[in-house]
């Protein structure tokens, strides 16, 4: 399993930022309208770390692990099969490719097809 993209969502979008810049020496870009005004960083390997603040006053702090996966339908298929409940569908995100996000075991997981 590869993690494309890792994702925290948090009210404290530059505090967790520095935090991570200090302590890992990380640097992250600036907002990226895509990904929900995310803050990115590469992750060794491929992939990226997001860090950005809820949506909406409903959605919690989390962090989110994204697998890439070849096709997100059938992944998502098969993880509702084992007993998951889809959080998103399938999505486009222009320029970043396809997620879907389920709930299994009071954990959020995120698929990611480029």
């Amino acid at each position: 399993m590869k993690i494309h993209y890792l994702e925290i969502v948090t009210p404290d979008v530059e505090g967790v930022c520095a935090a991570y810049s200090a302590a890992l020496g990380v640097v992250f870009a600036g907002p990226d309208a895509g990904l929900g005004e995310a803050r990115t960083a590469p992750l060794p390997g491929g992939g990226s770390v997001g860090v950005r603040a809820p949506l909406h006053a409903g959605e919690q702090p989390v962090v989110r692990p994204y697998a890439l996966v070849e096709d997100v339908e059938a992944a998502l298929a098969s993880a509702v099969e084992a007993g998951a409940e889809v959080a998103h569908p399938p999505m486009d995100i222009p320029g970043h490719g396809r997620f879907a996000i389920y709930i299994l075991g009071g954990i959020h997981h995120g698929l990611w097809q480029l």
